[in-house]
């Protein structure tokens, strides 16, 4: 205890020396914490977005190989899809962790109103469950009834891009005509997905329509069953429910017989490889940062030479009077920690205000928006490696100090 009064003491005496030596473990430590956070919550926001979207799984078709057909090996076997049924998927609700299916189509074409008109747009076809399931917010109008896929209804949803870019408004884009390729197609609602912009989300440039399933193939000759998904209570158990799910279409479909499957896409493999991605990235530039930790530690070993020069009479008394090499030693070497754990926790206090402005700055574009914290862990860690800075930068100084010849120190002037 002794040793640690000595060492305040000591630092307190030299308040502007000893914070312009530990300037170098301020921003080393301050520079290391941020990066640390910065790549722990882009990781965290990225699986968050891909685990969101794992909440869909979509059932496809694999045809046995070319050699499990005929013997010889080669590339895939040619082999058409079967056309997915309902019925295939409807009983997968009975499984535990299934919420319900879907039913998909898209194509993309250009849609016009008078004047103006929005290239490249996303038609969207769904069945009656993709809507309850996709759970849209209707901003005006009206959404899909059972009635429009009876009759075939040549009508149309837009979102809230296009509503704008057609129309200016979304109010008045309600009950208006547009020509979408050479169709003609009456506008019943404005909508808007909650989960558009997430990673796995298909965005394009001119804006999204929605279709029943039926009118979508009807207008423009494409399949009524493009994918088909179902929809998971627990993205944490996508593989688990998926590996089942894609079981049950296969014997229900009988695809089995004919040596197909089904299966699901399992990303597990690749959110792994970003966790790493991010990781090893965020490794790289915290070592490249933790370069000003080397300094501000080569700067606390000439300071404590220092040090150890101005109170070579004070040692020389204190070996006179009995203390010993050791006792010398270490009160060096917690003079020097006490110096770098002080800066390092400085260091620790800057990186948190400066997350909270990062995250409040970012606020503002939800797209850039990510959730940014100091964990315990590394605050624990930051102040244990400024320690140990301290340990390792000191010990040269501390070493001299415990040899000097008591009699030689007390005669130096």
């Amino acid at each position: 205890m002794e040793n640690w009064k000595f060492a305040l003491s000591s630092i307190w005496s030299h308040k502007m020396r000893s914070f312009l030596t530990m300037l170098g473990i301020i921003i080393g430590v301050a520079a290391v914490v941020v990066i640390m956070a910065l790549g722990r919550g882009m990781t965290e926001q990225v699986i968050k977005s891909f685990s969101e979207d794992q909440q869909d799984l979509q059932l496809y078709y694999e045809a046995k190989s070319e050699e499990e057909s005929d013997g010889h090996t080669g590339g895939a076997y040619s082999e058409e899809s079967p056309t997915i049924k309902e019925e295939w998927l409807s009983p997968l609700r009975e499984i535990d962790g299934v919420e319900d299916y879907y039913i998909t189509n898209s194509t993309s074409n250009t849609v016009s109103y008078e004047n103006k008109t929005a290239e490249s747009v996303y038609l969207i076809g769904g069945n009656q469950t993709y809507f309850e399931v996709k759970n849209y917010t209707v901003l005006a109008g009206r959404s899909f009834r059972a009635s429009d896929f009876a009759t075939f209804a040549s009508i149309v949803m837009v979102d809230r891009t296009l509503a704008e870019k057609l129309f200016g408004d979304i109010q008045s884009a309600i009950n208006k005509i547009v020509t979408v390729g050479n169709k003609s197609l009456l506008i019943i609602g404005v909508f808007e997905d909650p989960k558009a912009g997430t990673a796995m989300y298909g965005m394009s440039s001119g804006g999204s329509a929605l279709m029943t399933n039926v009118q979508l193939s009807a207008e423009f000759g494409i399949p009524e069953v493009g994918a088909a998904y179902i929809h998971i209570s627990d993205p944490k158990r996508a593989t688990e429910i998926g590996k089942e799910a894609a079981a049950k279409m296969t014997e229900l479909s009988g695809v089995a017989e004919k040596g197909g499957k089904f299966t699901t896409y399992d990303i597990s493999g690749l959110v792994n490889e970003i966790n790493t991605q991010f990781g090893v990235m965020t490794t790289i530039i915290g070592a490249i940062a933790g370069i000003s930790l080397l300094v501000g530690g080569i700067g606390v070993m000439n300071i404590m030479l220092v040090s150890v020069t101005e109170r070579t009479r004070e040692i020389g008394l204190r070996k006179a009077l009995g203390a010993t090499r050791f006792k010398i030693l270490t009160q060096f070497l917690i003079e020097a920690m006490v110096l770098t754990m002080i800066g390092g926790a400085i260091g620790l206090g800057f990186a948190f205000v400066i997350t909270k402005v990062i995250e409040r700055l970012m606020a503002n574009n939800p797209e850039l928006a990510i959730p940014l914290s100091v964990s315990l862990d590394v605050a624990l860690g930051a102040i244990a490696f400024s320690a140990l800075i301290g340990i390792i930068f000191g010990m040269l100084p501390a070493n001299k100090a415990s040899k000097l010849n008591p009699i030689e120190a007390l005669r130096y002037e």
